[in-house]
């Protein structure tokens, strides 16, 4: 018999993290593990990651929850994309669309074309061929998988919805996959003195849970990968320089906007993320520019609504773990590392650190290079994220406060430095392996911050101007008549509550 077998799973700590991981893990591997997951009420969770972007569907289909299941218990909202307001200078918004944009060329993204027809004097903008774009700005929602009449994709989506009634969700779908919770404060970690392993963890009111293999699910305090196994952190706060959010739920309003805002301020940036029942609001921004007493009252000032709770400070480092997974600890969620909430990125991050863990998972023991294998491909997914990020900061054109400027200057990561001169010099992009984000992505945040390309590429010369001139026009036309169509987002959440 192997003495190392793993088969005694301890989740520590409740939320999305621990809930995500319980529910892929029982809905996977539970009839061939004893999955435990301890919380307590006590311990308040951070609570703000209530936009996501579309994996999240992934997730949900892969444990087959009902969507309308899913929009009623969670009072969820579609989300369509992220609106990116004063990143570039004051005044000026784009958005970073789900979904494609204009019509898929091969070898030759479509931008190229769009490109090639502005040197035509064509005055379309870039977003008038994002489906998404034109139903999020109309509060359009249709399920349709495709264009009608075309071989187009319809409308790409994710949610908004309360992470605390997400969590509650997951929980009941865990337990009844054999999850057993218990509630406790975890008091103690005792460690093995031969390996250093996590041996149990001991509880205050005396209950000891020994186990195998611990998933550190315990948010910016790390209980178990840090404060017990020491693992170390890598920052990242010299290239994102915020390191304070705060956070008010305020009165919901209508329409209901499809999508999340991200509005830039003089020292940071606010969140506006609609539910059914509320608004979602916070801001995020750097102490060294902004004190507390002034982020409440800028946040308080820029609400579309009545607040309905005081504001949570929550202050933070950006930056990772050395080692997502140390000895016999995963941290999954805010104990593996915190970048900021601007692209919607925690959440996702759950989900793939989960899906990594089924697909590693050491089922005979844990192996060295099974753990190595898992942080090298953690660490290469949240630098690509961390790029993604940093680009919004560095990329601005804002010459009105100190806080952008000093992003102006920063040196940046050598990898998103070659992305961008790339895209600047030729046009040309591409999606590193395994990249969270798409080319389209990525496309749209550097076109919005101002980045365009000095060529485009030479496929799209193999049109002639007409047949560049007519593209553009029948696309527009084929969107503006999709989305005329399409009934509004406020119909679609209102048909969902009705079982």
């Amino acid at each position: 018999m192997n003495q190392d077998k793993i088969q005694n799973v301890v989740i520590v700590g409740g939320g999305t993290a621990g809930w995500v991981t319980a529910a892929l893990l029982s809905r996977v591997l539970g009839k061939t593990l004893n999955i435990t997951l301890v919380e307590s009420e006590q311990i308040g969770t951070i609570g703000v990651g209530e936009a996501t972007i579309p994996p999240i569907i992934t997730i949900n289909n892969a444990l087959g929850i009902s969507e309308q299941e899913f929009l009623q218990a969670t009072n969820a909202t579609i989300k369509l994309g992220i609106e990116f307001e004063n990143w570039k200078q004051k005044g000026d918004s784009y958005m970073h669309a789900f979904g494609g944009i204009g019509k898929n060329f091969p070898f030759c993204d479509f931008y190229h074309y769009w490109l090639k027809a502005k040197q035509l004097g064509d005055k379309s903008d870039f977003w008038d061929f994002s489906l998404n774009y034109q139903a999020a700005k109309h509060h359009k929602f249709s399920k349709a998988a495709k264009i009608d009449g075309t071989n187009m994709p319809g409308l790409k989506y994710a949610y908004h919805f309360d992470a605390g009634m997400y969590a509650q969700f997951l929980r009941k779908f865990s337990e009844a996959k054999g999850v057993t919770r218990i509630e406790g404060m975890v008091c103690k970690v005792n460690l093995n003195d031969d390996n250093g392993f996590v041996d149990s963890i001991e509880l205050k009111d005396g209950n000891v849970i020994s186990g195998d293999l611990f998933i550190d699910c315990t948010g910016l305090a790390g209980l178990l990968i840090e404060k017990a196994l020491n693992t170390g952190y890598v920052d990242c706060s010299h290239w994102l320089p915020c390191d304070r959010a705060m956070a008010v739920p305020c009165e919901s309003v209508t329409p209901i906007s499809p999508y999340t805002k991200s509005i830039a301020h003089d020292s940071g940036w606010q969140w506006r993320i609609p539910l059914q029942h509320r608004i979602g609001n916070g801001l995020v921004y750097s102490s060294k520019y902004l004190s507390d007493e002034q982020a409440k009252e800028l946040l308080l000032n820029n609400l579309d609504g009545k607040p309905l709770a005081e504001p949570k400070i929550i202050p933070f480092r950006t930056g990772r773990r050395r080692k997502q997974w140390h000895k016999n600890v995963v941290s999954i969620g805010l104990s593996s590392g915190f970048l900021e909430p601007l692209e919607s990125t925690s959440i996702p991050l759950i989900q793939t650190a989960a899906i990594r863990l089924i697909k590693l998972f050491p089922y005979q023991g844990i192996k060295t290079f099974e753990v190595a294998e898992f942080n090298r491909q953690a660490k290469i997914e949240i630098e690509q994220i961390r790029d993604f990020i940093i680009l919004h900061y560095k990329v601005n054109e804002r010459d009105d406060s100190q806080f952008w400027r000093a992003c102006q200057r920063m040196d940046i990561p050598e990898s998103l430095q070659r992305k961008i001169e790339l895209f600047r010099t030729t046009g040309k992009l591409f999606r590193e392996q395994d990249d969270l984000f798409t080319e389209i992505a990525w496309q749209q945040v550097l076109m919005g911050q101002g980045i365009m390309p000095e060529d485009h590429h030479a496929l799209a010369d193999a049109l002639t101007d007409q047949q560049i001139t007519e593209l553009m026009q029948n696309l527009k036309i084929l969107i503006d008549r999709s989305v005329n169509n399409m009934p509004s987002h406020d119909d679609f959440i209102n048909r969902a509550k009705i079982i």
